[in-house]
């Protein structure tokens, strides 16, 4: 028998503030029908003033513990994929952790940008078949509005806040593709190009700083890496993009989703597209992408999944589920 990381539950949280494209004409050179022409963006929601990424993390937890029908003291670590987390330190997960009433287990941060949700599956899913954790609670979370420069207009009205969360939990199968559970990830990352997508400031640099990003170069990278991780990752378990019900991809434009869909030979009809309503999440868009996609009745399970995302650094990566 092969060990399987299979998923249990899954729940997301949107901030109450929704910022439709049509708020941003006021302060910055923009209209609602160019954000939607280059992105596929519409609205997308804002934390609130004192509202933070571990606060809402623990929501998103809250809600994927209740579709499992488990408690947080049946969880045994916790991950949170955050490049925004409320503090230096310690780790947004430690801060869910205790947000949770958890007093066992471990926690701790994972930092990818947009690719911090796969890294986080991955590692979760490496705990449990290694028998380091039998249930695993993994949380993308940010808020992006923090970081932004208003004055961009190139940048500022693309990003969200929100979370999303999934619980992974040891179960075992044949060792063959038709397993329920994670079936193949694969990471990768390039710091070469770190000059295209970064934020302007840090601890060791005193100060926050702000998102860059240089648009056209991030594009012709994201459609060429994620379709060639994804293939990548189906290619480790003897499958194609034909044997995939369904991609949830990052949700940063909707030109890079369908681009990459194209390269992989699966048509939009398969794939879970909630950058309309969310903007980039970063490391919560996979999860809300994939909450969303089960609230809908997309998601059902036994279907194959892939998920695909890049971030700065540049990271990248994908993970294959039978869901």
């Amino acid at each position: 028998m092969t060990v399987r990381a299979v998923v249990r539950g899954v729940g997301h949280y949107l901030p109450e503030r929704v910022v439709p494209n049509a708020e941003f004409e006021s302060f910055v050179d923009t209209t609602d029908e160019w954000i939607r022409t280059r992105s596929g963006i519409e609205r997308r929601h804002f934390a609130a003033e004192g509202e933070t990424t571990s606060q809402m993390a623990c929501k998103a937890a809250e809600a994927a513990l209740a579709q499992a029908g488990l408690t947080a003291g049946e969880i045994d670590a916790v991950i949170v994929a955050t490049s925004t987390a409320d503090l230096t330190f310690p780790s947004a997960a430690t801060m869910v952790q205790d947000g949770l009433g958890m007093t066992a287990g471990f926690a701790f941060d994972v930092q990818a940008v947009c690719a911090g949700f796969v890294y986080a599956l991955a590692n979760a899913n490496a705990l449990i078949v290694a028998g380091q954790a039998n249930r695993v609670l993994v949380i993308g979370a940010e808020t992006f509005s923090r970081i932004m420069d208003w004055s961009d207009r190139a940048t500022c009205v693309l990003f969200g806040d929100g979370a999303g969360a999934l619980i992974l939990e040891a179960g075992t199968g044949t060792g063959e593709a038709s397993d329920r559970g994670v079936l193949s990830t694969d990471l990768n990352s390039d710091g070469r190009f770190r000059d295209i997508l970064y934020v302007d400031g840090g601890v060791s640099t005193q100060s926050t700083g702000h998102l860059r990003m240089e648009g056209k170069e991030v594009f012709r990278h994201a459609v060429e890496k994620l379709a060639a991780t994804a293939h990548a990752a189906l290619g480790k378990v003897g499958l194609t993009g034909a044997d995939v019900d369904w991609i949830v991809p990052h949700q940063a434009n909707l030109r890079i989703i369908k681009a990459t869909a194209q390269k992989m030979g699966v048509p939009m009809e398969r794939v879970v597209v909630t950058v309309q309503d969310h903007g980039n999440t970063s490391a919560a868009s996979i999860p809300l992408a994939l909450s969303t996609g089960v609230a809908r009745g997309q998601i059902t399970p036994g279907q194959l999944i892939v998920t695909e995302a890049i971030g700065g650094g540049l990271a990248w990566g994908s993970v294959v589920i039978r869901w």
